[in-house]
This record gives C-alpha cells, structure tokens and sequence, in this order.
C-alpha cells in the first residue's frame, strides 16, 4: 500500500524554526543553544530557520543563506529610531512583521511549505506563528529558555503582556522548556498546564578527555552581567581564599557590560596576579580552554540550563555551582559541588574542597551518561518526536 502524502509529511515534517535568538556579528554567542538544539533536529528531518531582525545598514533585505549546516532565510528592516518608546515599538513591530512576511514567502517558494513551526523564545516569533496558524491552519511548538521567568522579570511587566503571552502559550500544541525548573516556573505563571523537557545539545562529548588539569586553576565561561552570573563573588572568592594562604588562579572567559566593573574589584582586591580576563571566545575555544583547568565555577543567581556546567562534565571537569535551577540536573557528588546562590563563603570552602580532593573526581566517570540525553541524537529525536505527534493530532 502506498504511504500516503500526508503520513510522509508527519514522518519526516519541514520544519520552519523561528528563534529570538541567534548568533550574529555583534553577539556571537547569542542564542548558540539554539542553534545547537536545531542542528540536532536537522539531522532527522528537514530545517529552514527564519532569521528575522533590524538591519545595522537600515535597509530591508530577504536573502537565502547556507550557514552551519543549515538553511536560513534571514530577513532585515530599518528599524525605527523614533524618540517616543510607544511609536517606536509599534512601527518596529509592523516592519518586523512586514519582514517575516517576506521570509516566509521565500522559505514556500524556494524550499517548501513547513508542515509545522517551531518558535524559541516569546515574544515576536510566537505572534509570526500564532498568525500563520490562523491563516494557514500550520501548527507550532514553543520552546523556552529565559530565565526572565524565574528571575521576577516576566511578573514586573503588565496585564495586556501577561494576558498575550497566555494567549500565545495556550495555541501552541507543544510547550517544552530545558528544565523542569523553567517548565514548573511556567506552570506557576499560569503560563502552560504542561510541558516537555527537551534539553539543550552538550557539545564536547566527541572530544578526547583531556588531563584533569591543575587542581588551584578554576576557569569561569559566562555572559559578564554581574546581576545574573555573580562573576563578582567568584572574585571575592579568590580574595578570601588568598586572605586564608590558599593560591589560586582563576580565568574569565566572556563579555559583556560589567567587565569595567569586574576589572576594577580585581584591582581593588589586590588579586591582578589571580585572574585572568580572557575576553569571549567562539565554543571550540571555550572547550579548548576548559580542557587545561582543573574545575569550572558557576557561581549564578539564576539559570535555565546551564550549558556551561555540561560543557565542563563533558571534559570531565568537576564542578562548583549554586542551586540556582539548572546545574541542578547535573551535579552529584561525584562530579562536583552545589552550594547556596549568593554564598560567598561557601563558594570559597568548596573551591578548597575541590582542591583537597581533586583526584578522586574521576574525568571518564564524571563524563559517562550524558551522550544519553544531552547529546545532539537525542535532542534531535525529542523534538522530532513531538513534531510527529503534533502533525498526527492534527490529521
């Protein structure tokens, strides 16, 4: 019997990706977990991602790229550079719209019509889809990873905000989130009622193992806004340490807009000689880097995921985090340590805990199960999977 049109789109959907995020000249770290996870899911079936932001020429452009492995439209408008907030917002949404428009038609003329979207992160790429939807009767999954709601942000902002994000959440036919952390944190807001957990893509596993590293050298990877990360109690850390006659040296990679003010408490505290600012680095050279530390701190206030603390397992680095929400799914006792957010104290004791008992973090047991569930096959079939059920409930 021959399969029919329909069975076949179900069995291996196009996929139209539309990110909030995505790396990009200015910022290219931005949203690389994105990417990772679509790449995944582009190993089973096929992927167009639409890329839809304001021109840096002020122009409008809508072109077919070939980056990453991947197909991309991206498609640009001038943005609008009005002095008053409300009209600039609303002619930026117009033209955002206009310009996602013309993506959209380039992706069904020269690719073919998705069968089903996938939007990461509210809010505009859900408002495309949740259009599309109606008009076209095309199906789309929402995928979450900001932490603005767990860190109070998303509750600060107001009713008619709240009332369309409910709106967009409740017409996707999948919500799924990177942890159960930021999934309950949806359901506490009222958000969703359920949720999948689809992890993000832990890059590194096909590395060797390296050595396990000088045990004093501790590296932090983050994004350098003090108010989420705490770069700063890292550094206080390493001044407390040295306040107690314990030596360590501790690397920086990142950027961001506290590196000023970073760069001063490490003058202040009188630890120039300890820590190094590495500036960002593309992620072969963050692996690169992990790879000659002894152990990996991550010292947030908040975080989703944590794809730092899975790089570092990957490299069979132990690690120190706080229970923030992410690392949490990580780290046990044979891999590292979690201490309270916030605890300067704390996070200084168990960088000397580290130290003590470095050698008996074994790197091939510290890296064994992750393949499992945070490797690229897994994503992608996690997300593959609820495609297929999404286009199956449709029919």
């Amino acid at each position: 019997m021959t399969e029919s049109h329909e069975a076949r789109m179900a069995a291996v959907p196009h996929v139209l990706v539309i990110p909030k995020w995505w790396p990009n000249e200015r910022d290219p770290q931005l949203g690389d977990f994105i990417r990772k996870q679509v790449q995944a899911l582009a190993r089973f079936t096929e992927v167009t991602v639409l890329l839809v932001d304001a021109s840096a020429a002020q122009e409008r452009s809508t072109r077919m790229l070939h980056a990453d492995g991947l197909k991309v439209v991206r498609s640009t408008y001038p943005a609008s550079r009005s002095r008053i907030a409300g009209w600039r917002k609303l002619v930026n949404l117009m033209r955002y719209r206009q310009a996602a428009m013309a993506g959209w038609s380039m992706v069904c003329s020269e690719r073919r019509t998705p069968g089903i979207i996938h939007v990461h992160i509210l809010v505009r790429p859900a408002l495309i889809a949740w259009w599309l939807l109606r008009r076209h009767h095309i199906p789309y999954v929402l995928s979450e990873q900001s932490s603005e709601y767990l860190d109070g942000t998303y509750e600060r902002k107001g009713f008619l905000f709240h009332a369309l994000n409910r709106r967009l959440f409740s017409q996707a036919s999948c919500v799924t989130a990177v942890s159960n952390w930021l999934g309950d944190g949806l359901v506490e807001l009222g958000l969703c009622t359920r949720y999948e957990v689809v992890p993000n893509v832990i890059p590194g596993l096909d590395r060797p193992l390296p050595d396990r590293g000088a045990a004093h050298h501790f590296l932090v990877v983050a994004d350098l806004v003090d108010r989420t990360k705490n770069v700063s109690g890292v550094i206080r850390a390493v001044s407390l340490l040295r306040q107690r006659g314990v030596e360590v040296r501790l690397d920086v990679i990142g950027d961001g807009p506290d590196l000023g003010a970073l760069t001063e408490l490490v003058g202040e505290l009188e630890v120039k000689d300890r820590v190094s600012f590495l500036g960002r680095l593309p992620n072969s050279g963050v692996l690169d880097h992990m790879s000659t530390v002894g152990a990996v701190i991550v010292n947030s206030n908040v975080e989703t995921f944590s794809v730092v603390t899975g790089e570092a397992l990957a490299q069979g680095k132990p690690v120190i985090a706080t229970r923030c929400g992410g690392p949490e799914a990580f780290v046990r006792a044979e891999n590292g340590l979690l201490i309270p957010v916030g605890d300067t104290v704390a996070l200084a004791d168990a960088m000397a805990l580290i130290m003590q008992d470095h050698q008996r973090y074994e790197p091939i047991r510290i890296r064994e199960g992750l393949s499992s569930t945070f490797g690229p096959d897994a994503v992608g079939k996690a997300f593959l999977r609820i495609h297929q059920r999404s286009l199956g409930a449709r029919r």
